[in-house]
């Protein structure tokens, strides 16, 4: 009951908050005051108040609950057997108040809750990895929950407010949603070991006219799929593209293994696989922007602490 000292004075001084409909707050801090002292001076002192008014409120809430609290002896007062029952029970109420307290004042600052993000891929090394690593840091009291999915997917999760966040390719313009482009990666084609163009520094996207890509149906697949057609249109021969419905790993070992070619961003090239070279295109305009998509309806401390991060390591990243 000790760590109840912390907040009693401010407590007791609330004396027209009621729980229920009886019982002063302030009776019962004082009442579990005297009961950890089992000493109404003593207790007076660590309130800050005259040792009759604790009197006084003691045995007022003993009278409003026809019950004897505590016995009065020459050297203090101990506690009835309902006494200890009903400190027991009360002390653990006002714990869980003030923890609701607490716990309404983080999730207010944002150190407390939980947040759901979005994602196309959590690559170990990757900007959007180190983001969820560093906010974890700075914040463990906030569960964040990853939800994979693609860029439609995370739209309608989004609007139906079961994602607070989504981090998608390119920069969407969307009229009932916020959207900050973060960070940007190197586009790269990706090759079997053994193909033709492996041992050049850089290729051109009419170097790959007449390819067979593969795609997945998750993830960034749809957006891989439109900027292979956008890319290599008017060329001939005209590109093969197929769609798996696989993980993004497993793209990358049917690449090795001959099935076709493919391309993604530079985190791509972070992921453990054999059989594959990656290849920068001399002619690809710009790096590809990642953003950020949120609701403007969602004003939680949260997200806002996630998208400060986010901005401030896109910023370092720029910088060098």
């Amino acid at each position: 009951m000790r760590r109840l000292r912390g907040h009693a004075n401010d407590a007791f001084r609330s004396s027209e908050t009621l729980l229920g409909s009886r019982v002063p707050l302030a009776s019962l801090i004082q009442m579990l005051t005297v009961a950890e002292y089992l000493n109404f001076r003593h207790a007076a002192t660590a309130l800050g108040v005259a040792q009759s008014s604790v009197s006084a409120r003691v045995k007022a809430l003993e009278g409003d609950l026809g019950v004897l609290l505590f016995e009065r002896h020459a050297r203090g007062v101990r506690l009835t057997e309902a006494g200890r029952h009903f400190v027991e029970r009360v002390a653990a109420g006002v714990d869980q108040l003030d923890h609701a307290v607490k716990t309404a004042g983080m999730a207010a600052a944002g150190e407390f809750g939980r947040l759901s993000v979005g994602i196309h891929a959590m690559i170990p090394g990757s900007f959007l990895a180190d983001l969820i690593r560093q906010y974890r840091e700075k914040h463990p009291g906030v569960e964040v929950k990853i939800i994979e999915c693609t860029a439609r997917d995370a739209m309608m999760q989004l609007r139906a407010d079961r994602l607070d966040v989504a981090f998608v390719v390119g920069t969407p313009d969307l009229p009932d949603c916020h959207s900050r482009p973060i960070w940007n990666e190197t586009m790269l084609a990706v090759l079997p070991d053994r193909h033709r163009l492996v041992g050049q520094s850089e290729i051109t996207w009419a170097d790959l006219a007449g390819e067979t890509f593969l795609v997945r149906h998750g993830g960034t697949g749809p957006q891989v799929h439109d900027h292979i057609v956008l890319r290599l249109a008017g060329h001939w021969p005209a590109p093969s593209i197929l769609r798996f419905d696989v993980g993004r790993g497993t793209l990358l070992s049917m690449v090795g293994q001959g099935f076709g070619i493919t391309i993604g961003g530079a985190a791509t090239s972070l992921l453990p696989t054999s059989g594959v070279t990656f290849l920068p295109f001399a002619d690809e305009p710009e790096p590809v922007p990642f953003s950020a998509v949120w609701s403007p309806f969602n004003r939680s401390a949260a997200l806002h602490n996630l998208l400060s991060l986010a901005n401030e390591m896109g910023r370092l990243i720029r910088a060098d």
